[in-house]
């Protein structure tokens, strides 16, 4: 089992070799309290903007926590394939779900858009919480799968102003059960993906008319209902076997 695996707001750069760093109060109280660590054990270090770094914590106590930063690591797990998880706004357990597992199969990005359907983010200091808090989930899958870049977690925005606003030159899906294609019909993208997963109710027909509308293709994920947080890891999965890393 590799070392654990901690990700930092501060910056890490091949001259931060040979310094030390206080880790964050969470990224401490996880090492020390959680994991146990102390003073001696190696750690690796990410900052999210690739590669990664062994260290070695100098310091575990009650207090705070400090690591030697001792070399990089030009470790890159990325796909070739960039994925847009626009995913629409559903409950808060199924949205935490839906992005961890999207950080683990590989997306660069998730947009939380909302649907006619689907749930509401609140306005203000709610808002921004709810947020943090999928950034957050984000963050802590990349700690656990390995990951060195964190993909961005949008703003949330209505559904229609997303289609308005994407551009029409980068491939895109949509799913529906009325479709008459799959995914393996459908033509392989070049180098970028929009993938719409609708909330637990679903899209609306008049919704799916406007991702075509907006340049999306329409496809199936099968003869039978999906979650939302089924659909979208299905969907991931699929992909990644028909076109990314799981060829």
């Amino acid at each position: 089992m590799g070392a654990p695996r901690f990700f930092v707001n501060e910056p890490l750069a091949p001259s931060s070799i040979g310094t030390e760093i206080m880790l964050s109060v969470p990224v401490a109280h996880h090492a020390v309290r959680v994991l146990r660590l102390a003073a001696g054990d190696v750690i690796t270090l990410f900052d999210g903007s690739g590669g990664e770094y062994r260290a070695t914590l100098t310091r575990a106590d009650k207090r705070d926590a400090w690591a030697r930063i001792d070399a990089l690591v030009a470790a890159d797990c990325e796909t070739r394939l960039a994925v847009t998880l626009v995913q629409a706004v559903a409950a808060s357990d199924t949205m935490d779900a839906v992005v961890r597992r999207a950080v683990e199969l590989g997306v660069t990005a998730i947009r939380p858009v909302v649907s006619e359907r689907g749930s509401r983010v609140p306005d203000g200091a709610q808002g921004a919480k709810r947020l943090a808090h999928w950034r957050q989930v984000a963050i802590s899958a990349c700690e656990q799968c390995g990951r060195n870049r964190v993909p961005d977690v949008h703003d949330a925005a209505p559904l229609a102003d997303w289609l308005r606003s994407r551009s029409r030159e980068d491939a895109g899906l949509v799913f529906d059960a009325r479709s008459d294609a799959t995914l393996a019909s459908l033509p392989a993208p070049s180098d970028r993906l929009d993938i719409l997963v609708g909330p637990e109710g679903g899209l609306t027909a008049d919704e799916v008319d406007r991702a075509l509308g907006a340049g999306m293709r329409s496809a199936r994920l099968g003869p039978r209902v999906l979650r939302a947080d089924t659909a979208s890891l299905a969907a991931l999965a699929a992909v990644n076997l028909l076109w990314g890393d799981f060829r």
